[in-house]
């Protein structure tokens, strides 16, 4: 398998076979006539890619996605990603075009890459407010199967934003230069930000599901795994569920207007108040019960949310 380091702007232009107009900073526009290779892709910058056709497989790890048309995906510094051409359906075929057909006849993707990419190197960001703030755009943390699906107008929106980007990069490089691309960029991962809550919005049942599992699993959890796994954590419980900590998190906010701590907290406390209000434990079993290392920990837990200790809270 091939092995592929994007660590600067000149090396991913390299490889998209395009111009450098701009050392730490690229808009690329590739339509591949060459089958798509298995790689494993390693970033040293942040790159967003529009996928424009149904061409390929990508992997973190072994959370598989299966590349839609029009989606955006975005990969950040220190990030690896594996990527596999799309298979044959069994009984299908693929023409001289490239295109795979299913049993039945129908196209369901392509041999082919074709995609958009705005990539640009964190240096870039030095000294600037975005750069300051990289970390309010979560998406560069979700993984690839929680791509974002764009609608047509929001297609334009993309395509229109990237487009001044585009420009300035055609442009002489003076002193305005990086100001406005920064702020171009800034104002591309806003967009970017807005249609992630249009998407949690718009699949509400299959966010209804995530929840629904999460509380389930919680419970379980709480009985029967936290005596001798300790305290339950937001990770495990995204990892249950296949999705990043950040696309679980902020799922889990959308649908309830709760973090997925302060939920864990809530039940892990409603536990603690049933255990309390038995006298077949005490304070301390009932610390061990929970998952908490040590009992001066469920102390200080439960008087931050009840404003008791365990022991005022079942005296009174």
């Amino acid at each position: 398998m091939t092995e592929h380091l994007f660590d600067s702007i000149q090396a991913f232009n390299d490889f998209n076979g395009c111009e450098t107009l701009h050392p730490l900073v690229s808009v690329v526009h590739v339509t591949s006539t060459e089958h798509i290779q298995k790689s494993i892709d390693h970033y040293g910058l942040y790159a967003i890619y529009l996928k424009e056709n149904k061409g390929c497989k990508i992997a973190y790890g072994r959370t598989p996605y299966d590349f839609e048309e029009m989606t955006i995906t975005s990969f950040a510094p220190g990030q690896s990603i594996k990527v596999e051409p799309m298979e044959i359906p069994e009984g299908g075929h693929a023409d001289e075009f490239g295109n795979i057909y299913s049993a039945d006849g129908r196209i369901v993707g392509t041999q082919y890459a074709k995609y958009t990419a705005l990539a640009f190197h964190p240096d870039f960001l030095n000294r600037t407010s975005l750069g300051k703030n990289m970390r309010r755009y979560e998406f560069f943390d979700y993984t690839s199967n929680e791509a974002l699906h764009l609608s047509a107008q929001e297609m334009e929106i993309f395509r229109g934003v990237l487009s001044m980007i585009e420009q300035e990069l055609h442009h002489p490089i003076d002193k305005h230069t990086r100001e406005l691309i920064v702020s171009n960029i800034e104002l591309l991962l806003n967009y970017l930000l807005r249609f992630y809550d249009r998407q949690f919005i718009t699949r509400e049942e299959i966010n209804h599901s995530v929840v629904k599992k999460f509380f389930s699993l919680l419970d379980d959890y709480i009985s029967e795994k936290a005596e001798h796994e300790g305290l339950p954590s937001v990770a495990y419980f995204a990892d249950k569920c296949c999705l990043s900590n950040g696309y679980f998190g902020t799922l889990i906010k959308t649908e309830t207007g709760r973090t997925a701590k302060d939920l864990i907290n809530e039940r892990i406390l409603a536990k603690a108040k049933e255990l309390l209000n038995s006298d077949l434990l005490t304070v301390t079993q009932i610390s061990d019960r929970l998952g908490f290392e040590y009992p001066q920990h469920f102390f200080r837990f439960f008087k931050s949310l009840t404003g008791k200790t365990p022991r005022q809270w079942r005296t009174a």
